[in-house]
């Protein structure tokens, strides 16, 4: 995977998940990725990526033989109403509910949906509200 710009300071440098059949894993990451004004960056041998996340099929150089197992994914919206798209384009590119867009109780204002991927991966996408304070928030969740 090649990348075009480097960024150092971040929490995460990248999300690589391995599934079981590329082909509707990228049917439904494009059409998430496409509501949440999110490009495509590249596609290679058996993967593609768009900004940090890299998806590839398990006999992809890019991985090990094997499925990264069940992972949760949280992608931030700009929006209630991007969240509702992103749930409803989710549904129809082969996603699976696990959670209707709706308040959430981890924080005033915590807006989200739930999907599960093809391979079971829990893919959310999360609109925290408007905020007036000048300092990013970190939430960690943790569950088991």
């Amino acid at each position: 995977m090649n990348t075009s710009e480097l960024s150092r300071g971040r929490l995460i440098d990248h999300i690589q998940l391995v599934v079981k059949a590329l082909e509707p894993s990228k049917r439904f990451y494009l059409a998430i990725l496409d509501v949440l004004g999110v490009p495509v960056a590249g596609e290679g041998p058996g993967s593609f990526w768009a900004d940090e996340l890299c998806i590839s099929s398990v006999d992809s150089p890019d991985a090990q033989g094997k499925p990264t197992g069940r992972s949760h994914v949280a992608f931030q919206g700009r929006s209630r109403e991007q969240v509702d798209a992103f749930y409803r384009a989710g549904l129809a590119a082969g996603g699976r509910d696990n959670g209707e867009p709706g308040e959430r109780p981890y924080h005033a204002g915590y807006y989200a949906a739930f999907l599960l991927d093809p391979d079971g991966n829990n893919v959310e996408a999360v609109y925290h509200g408007p905020t007036e304070r000048s300092a990013p928030v970190i939430t960690v969740r943790y569950r088991g």
